[in-house]
């Protein structure tokens, strides 16, 4: 059998992110069944066991993930001419204190702190940040099984037809869509739940049936709703919240 990097490995088991791997290996904190690793870039066998030391778990703890309820008009991520990367939003005055929970905010959590996924730039709601790697994976990418639940208002005639068409059977850039489930909310409004990410995949399944998006939020990823927190403002994620 092949060997493969540990980095590699441990990302697909969810230890933590490639990079994370990197820097725990090269600070010692890395063992492969009871041998410590030194060495960024080794391989080995898929089988073989890899544990980490209680400094990079202690470490992990300390890592922050934040929601925040993004409004219309700004990006994910790397800003674009003329608008603003709701990063900017994550500062002291919009925190959303929940619950009466106070969790200070501090400004070192903005340290490598990246977004979990896309919210388009004319489309609202709930939107992540993590400083986790684990996280991170488990959200995004293509093995990702966490769900997410959106709130759409449209315009254009419709039919059961054309509904049963946003549930399975559309294809973007060739390839076809997984199975969603979609469902009127009212006169106007769709709810769609999507088990992938393809770039303005609402928008574009809602226009080859003949609807045109009017509006677009996001309410839920996995078990996390947006809940009653404001439009603009942020909060962590608590302890005891998993998607």
């Amino acid at each position: 059998m092949e060997k493969i990097r540990i980095s590699k490995l441990m990302a697909e088991q969810g230890l933590c992110s490639r990079r994370e791997a990197d820097n725990y290996i090269e600070r010692g904190w890395v063992f492969v069944d009871g041998k410590r690793i030194l060495e960024v870039g080794s391989k080995i066998f898929p089988e073989q066991k890899i544990t980490l030391h209680s400094a990079a778990r202690s470490q992990q703890l300390k890592l922050v993930t934040i929601i925040i309820n993004k409004p219309v008009g700004y990006v994910s991520g790397q800003p674009e001419s003329g608008y603003r990367p709701a990063i900017q939003l994550i500062k002291a005055e919009t925190q959303f204190h929940n619950k009466g929970i106070r969790k200070a905010f501090k400004t070192e959590h903005l340290k490598n702190l990246a977004p979990a996924g896309r919210l388009d730039i004319d489309s609202k709601g709930l939107l992540v940040f993590t400083q986790d790697g684990r996280i991170a994976r488990q959200l995004i990418g293509n093995e990702s099984l966490v769900d997410k639940e959106y709130l759409v208002r449209v315009r254009g005639r419709f039919s059961e037809e054309q509904l049963a068409l946003l549930n399975y059977g559309l294809k973007l850039d060739g390839r076809a869509l997984k199975r969603a489930q979609v469902t009127w909310q009212n006169r106007d409004q769709l709810r769609f739940v999507l088990h992938e990410g393809r770039k303005r995949q609402i928008r574009r399944m809602c226009e080859q049936v003949g609807l045109r998006v009017t509006g677009l939020k996001r309410v839920r990823i996995g078990n996390v709703r947006l809940g009653n927190l404001p439009e603009g403002r942020w909060r962590y994620l608590e302890t005891d919240e998993q998607f």
